[in-house]
């Protein structure tokens, strides 16, 4: 946008360029033509360029009119020129106005669009000021709430206490998943860097962490091989898609976290024999929404894989096992290295211990 102090400069070198053209109409009776046309294409332009008020632009267009139009009648006058070519003037002034009305609506849209673009800026830093206050100030009370909790299910013993304790600890756990899930989504939306990671060692450690909390037949197999990712933001994606895995999954059913590559690019997947996903619900689980609610939950968990998938330009994909289960993967388009793969492991998945 210019600067006042630029519209005035432009102001007064097109008032000296439209003097010197009317200048030259007067003196040039008969080849006034090209003069004429200069001074209404550079009243076009400047205002075009600057930020006139509407009063200004009114006292131009009245100027110029005034001053062609009345060179031009003197001309046609004394028989410089037929008294055709002064018809000129009005449909000059008519396209001008038409331009000046189009110009006034790109002026009105773009100060619209400042004000919408400035109002989301204010939007989306109330809400990160609000998701942070809101996780920050969650913190405190929900560890406070736990204490008292465990420490009156420590002082009673009888089955009443113990199992209502226990229903509140549930919930308190809940609450911190929820509010620690807010934070991660809304850290997705910063720029993270990413690096050359070796995808099946991370995979591994990984399943390594989440197999002492269920009792599961954990195993992973990978044979991706280096990856340029951000692997904390893969590994809160994964963590979504386990936590998932574990919640429809009974203790001894199976839970396997597997990847590979081919040449076009890569997949990780969480496979698990639970009680697998309905058909119909596949659709919602692709397409959802961040925050969506889910039946058991937020939707919060699946926003957060559906954002990581969206930063590595990949997408999610949801299949059911022959059996029973569910087969959740995240795809992401990536060329093949140049150099030879890794192989999977010559002795299949490796087993983890299970909690």
């Amino acid at each position: 946008m210019r600067t006042p102090p630029n519209d005035r400069l432009l102001t007064r070198v097109w008032i000296a360029f439209a003097a010197l053209n009317a200048v030259l109409m007067w003196y040039l009776p008969g080849q006034e033509t090209v003069p004429f046309h200069l001074v209404w294409i550079s009243l076009a332009l400047v205002y075009g360029f600057t930020n006139w008020r509407l009063s200004w632009m009114v006292a131009a267009l009245v100027a110029v009119t005034t001053t062609t139009g009345v060179i031009l009648a003197h001309h046609a006058a004394v028989g410089e020129i037929r008294w055709e070519e002064t018809s000129e003037e009005p449909l000059m002034t008519v396209v001008f106005g038409v331009m000046a009305w189009h110009v006034h609506r790109r002026h009105v849209l773009l100060h619209e669009m400042r004000r919408i673009g400035e109002a989301e800026r204010d939007r989306a830093h109330r809400h990160e000021l609000l998701v942070r206050l809101a996780s920050h100030e969650l913190r405190t009370p929900l560890t406070i709430a736990r204490g008292y909790t465990e420490l009156l299910r420590t002082a009673h013993d009888d089955p009443s206490t113990r199992a209502d304790t226990a229903v509140v600890l549930e919930e308190l756990d809940k609450v911190a998943r929820i509010a620690h899930r807010l934070v991660t989504l809304m850290q997705l939306e910063q720029q993270h860097p990413i690096r050359p990671v070796d995808l099946d060692t991370e995979l591994a450690r990984i399943a390594r962490r989440w197999a002492p909390t269920a009792d599961r037949k954990w195993s992973c197999r990978s044979a991706i091989g280096l990856t340029r990712v951000n692997p904390e933001r893969l590994e809160a994606a994964l963590d979504c898609l386990i936590e998932n895995a574990v919640k429809f999954t009974g203790p001894g059913d199976r839970i396997e976290l597997v990847g590979h590559r081919d040449t076009t690019g890569w997949t990780v997947e969480v496979i698990d024999s639970g009680v697998g996903i309905p058909p119909e619900a596949v659709p919602d689980l692709l397409a959802g929404q961040p925050g969506r609610p889910t039946a058991t939950g937020t939707g919060l968990g699946w926003a957060i894989v559906r954002a990581v998938a969206a930063t590595l330009h990949g997408r999610l994909t949801v299949d059911s096992e022959p059996g029973g289960g569910a087969r959740i993967g995240l795809r992401v388009p990536e060329p093949a290295p140049a150099g030879p793969t890794r192989p999977a492991p010559a002795d299949g998945p490796v087993s983890l211990a299970t909690g």
